[in-house]
């Protein structure tokens, strides 16, 4: 047995429902839904003749989104448990009625002999209860962000309802969190999340945490610079908890979602389109090393692949400062006296701007502090203004994020104020150091370069008492930004 696989994700030029809040009957529903589904058809066939085992589609492939909870009606149906029950809908779909859309992607996934995962709403019956703890809202039903898996001979082997919701009033959050994996064949073990889920503990580091190397992430997600891009987020996490994320984004120049990719511990495939680029699907389709350890065909992990995120490449020696107890506040750079507070995503973030060719700056925001040494090279006679900052604290825009991030920016104008507004393209080149202290073991490194490309982290090292560092020179274009992007789940609700 062969110790990779090949997997598949699709970006999806999603075609929307022009007037999602309007109630719309079951018959226009699905409707709307066979028009995305016969482009998934196509996909799932080149999939299919490139060899891939799995094949990923995107977090509101099929209906779209900005739903009320009526209008969204027609779009559901109700998907069994297969933890409870067997079915497959391609072979029996007398057994469920108004399952259209299941059966159409069970026997996508069984005409083609390839696992499809894909998200869909689904609806519940719930209990009725005059009990105030009851979560059963009041039309007696449930709706969920609902990821399904579909085995290669059509069998539904997987249910995944989203925990994490982003502004989503056609669906509810489940009562608990659900750990849902599911087996194959090929590679063993998978575990399912959907977009927002991947910024908090549960269901993305409890898997993890679970030894579930390997996650397929459908998303509708929206990008966020300077710190969450998508393709930025991703790898890094990818990266750091030492799992491969199969990652299939919308296409929706709109909503400003991009950005997908199969990524490994080791290397990545992605596309992310620039600004100005046709508006059109994506395949991506790549062979990935088999990470479960218990999968039962041949040795799993090689040496290369056992190079942990604890030390990505070889050890920061020496960065020149920082040593001993000097990244706490007893640091030999004394923090720079010029800051000004702009606003990153909604928070608050302490910075110094960048004026020299070369130089060391230390900015603190409250007691967590960040150092940066940095080295200019300048393409041409750039005047790109560039600025370091630090925040810590509560992220509550969209949702609570407890945060302790360092961030290198490339500011959007030539004024301070700029400095946090997006930026998507960069001539000038760094090399640098940048060192924090933090309370998590939970730090995302990212380079982004010019035009959304990721760099691959030269050094990263963490030491056993929160200081971590990261080394990056040799840059392929103009930073935009590189971040140490510390997630402190344990706080988030405190």
């Amino acid at each position: 047995m062969e110790s990779s696989y090949i997997a598949a994700v699709y970006e999806h030029n999603l075609i929307t429902n022009p007037d999602p809040r309007v109630t719309v009957s079951r018959q226009a529903a699905l409707q709307h839904m066979q028009k995305n589904l016969d482009i998934y058809e196509v996909q799932a066939a080149r999939a299919a003749q490139q060899g891939a085992q799995i094949l990923v589609f995107p977090e509101d492939g099929l209906h779209g989104f900005n739903f009320t909870r009526t209008s969204i009606v027609g779009y559901l149906e109700t998907i069994p448990d297969p933890q409870q029950e067997s079915w497959n809908p391609c072979t029996e779909p007398e057994k469920h009625n108004n399952t259209e859309v299941l059966q159409r992607l069970s026997c996508m996934a069984r005409r083609n002999n390839i696992y499809i995962v894909a998200n869909m709403p689904d609806r519940q019956p719930c209990p009725l209860s005059t009990d105030p703890t009851s979560s059963c809202p009041s039309d007696g039903r449930w709706q969920f962000n609902t990821n399904i898996a579909f085995r290669s001979d059509g069998l539904l082997v997987a249910r995944y309802h989203k925990y994490n919701l982003f502004h989503e009033e056609s669906f509810d959050t489940p009562p608990q969190p659900e750990i849902i994996t599911f087996d194959t064949p090929f590679a063993g073990k998978f575990g399912l999340l959907i977009c927002f889920d991947i910024l908090f503990y549960k269901p993305t580091i409890a898997l993890v945490e679970k030894g579930v190397r390997q996650l397929i992430f459908p998303t509708a997600w929206l990008n966020t610079l300077p710190l969450l891009d998508s393709v930025q987020y991703h790898r890094s996490l990818s990266r750091i908890t030492n799992v491969t994320l199969l990652a299939a984004n919308l296409r929706h120049d709109n909503k400003n979602m991009a950005g997908s990719g199969i990524y490994t511990p080791f290397s990545s495939i992605y596309h992310h389109s620039k600004r100005g680029d046709p508006e059109e699907g994506k395949l991506l389709v790549a062979r990935v090393p088999v990470l479960d350890p218990e999968w039962s065909g041949q040795r799993v992990a090689t040496e290369e692949e056992k190079l942990q995120s604890e030390s990505l490449s070889s050890p920061v020696t020496d960065s020149g400062f920082c040593h001993s107890d000097s990244c706490s506040d007893g640091s030999s750079v004394p923090s720079s006296s010029a800051t000004f507070t702009s606003f990153v995503t909604g928070d608050p973030f302490t910075f110094v701007l960048l004026n020299e060719k070369e130089g060391r700056v230390k900015v603190c925001n409250g007691s967590f502090c960040c150092h940066l040494q940095y080295k200019r090279i300048s393409q041409g006679d750039s005047e790109e203004l560039y600025a370091f900052g630090a925040f810590a604290g509560l992220h509550t825009l969209d949702g609570d994020l407890s945060l302790q991030v360092c961030a290198l920016i490339r500011c959007a104008g030539s004024d301070q104020s700029s400095c946090g507004q997006i930026v998507e393209e960069a001539e000038t080149k760094m090399d640098f150091v940048m060192e924090g202290k933090f309370g998590t073991r939970y730090v995302y490194p990212s380079v982004l370069a010019s035009e959304m490309v990721i760099e691959e982290v030269k050094h990263f090292d963490k030491s056993a008492d929160g200081r971590v560092t990261l080394k990056h020179s040799d840059m392929t274009a103009g930073l935009v930004t590189a971040c140490l992007y510390g997630r402190m789940y344990h706080l988030d609700h405190e």
